[in-house]
């Protein structure tokens, strides 16, 4: 037996009527009822930043896990539209009560909050998310590689069959079969540029707003699949993402980040993430159905599952939360494009 939610719809899925997917996707279960869900985002910001001073920051995080400490978490490393590197830890708790107490005892938070960090050469920065288990939705291509929510214990991946349609991801969250998911907002909000170095700035972020991880790993594919992924489909997937990221008051996005994996010595997996932040579901919903830089990633993906089916090697997933209003995110002396500060009034 796994847990989930499920609610009697009043609002009719976006399935067609006899659907059965092309390719067999899975979705993420637990063992045992789950709560509340937290993905906490913690990062070190700067210009030129050195390997050992990513690697003192992961390693003061990290050592502060040991009462209280996350589920799971991974290193990622992005460079930023302004030209800054992030280095980036993602830290997943499956209790509320456990985050909570972390966070008011942790040795790091007091580094963190401390005033030293608002000068410098050198930002931190935290977002953090966590949502009620029926707002979010996870897909996998295979259930064989632990990522994401998907290292926690006592998750396993069940195969399903809500996939392969343009509104899936809307189907799979529980929530979306009682609550249309919209977002208060009628368009955009004024991109701002806050004053934010030399400042310790919070952000709270409104109802309803998306965040999306995917997540591609080819690591061990054999030489044709990595071929065709290296020259095919990551360059659609790199012109999907550039479309959204350029094309915020037409695809809803607040910020898009492409960043690589990392080992525990600092070199690069061949794994990506792609974090981003949307208003709206309903504009995202758009881009994946109309937009042809969408499209072309669909395409590429569905065929290279038809053709290869249980042998495929590059593994493809996501997880979605829908976010409830007061999203928390903190800034210290970050520059005015980080994460979510243009976009919300911030204090």
């Amino acid at each position: 037996m796994v847990f989930h939610i499920e609610y009697p719809r009043t609002i009719p899925e976006r399935r067609p009527p006899g659907h059965q997917p092309a390719a067999p996707r899975f979705s993420l279960r637990w063992k045992q009822p789950v709560g509340l869900l937290i993905s906490d985002y913690f990062a070190l910001q700067g210009q030129d930043l050195t390997w050992d001073e990513q690697a003192d920051f992961f390693a003061r995080l990290e050592s502060s896990f040991g009462t209280g400490g996350p589920d799971a978490f991974e290193r990622m490393r992005f460079t930023d539209e302004a030209g800054a590197q992030n280095a980036v830890l993602v830290a997943y708790w499956l209790d509320g009560t456990r985050h909570g107490r972390w966070e008011r005892t942790s040795p790091f938070m007091d580094w963190f909050r401390d005033d030293a960090r608002l000068s410098g050469e050198r930002g931190v920065w935290r977002e953090t998310l966590h949502v009620p288990y029926d707002r979010h939705e996870t897909i996998y291509s295979t259930p064989n590689y632990p990522i994401g929510l998907a290292r926690t214990p006592g998750s396993e991946r069940v195969a399903i069959t809500i996939n392969g349609y343009f509104g899936a991801m809307r189907d799979r969250i529980p929530l979306s079969a009682i609550d249309s998911l919209d977002s208060p907002f009628a368009a955009m909000p004024a991109r701002g540029i806050p004053a934010s170095l030399g400042r310790r700035v919070k952000v709270a972020s409104p109802l309803n707003m998306v965040s999306i991880r995917s997540g591609q790993y080819w690591e061990g594919a054999g030489n044709e699949q990595t071929a065709d992924y290296l020259d095919n489909l990551q360059p659609k997937l790199m012109r999907g993402m550039s479309h959204l990221a350029t094309h915020p008051d037409e695809t809803g996005t607040l910020t898009l980040r492409v960043m690589t994996n990392l080992n525990p010595d600092g070199s690069p997996r061949s794994e990506t993430s792609v974090h981003g932040y949307f208003l709206s579901m309903t504009l995202l919903e758009e881009w994946s159905k109309r937009h042809e830089t969408h499209l072309d990633i669909y395409r590429h993906a569905i065929a290279m599952n038809r053709l290869h089916k249980e042998k495929r090697e590059v593994f493809t997933w996501h997880e979605v939360f829908a976010l409830l209003p007061g999203t928390f995110s903190e800034y210290a002396n970050c520059h005015p494009s980080t994460g979510l500060l243009p976009w919300f009034a911030a204090a």
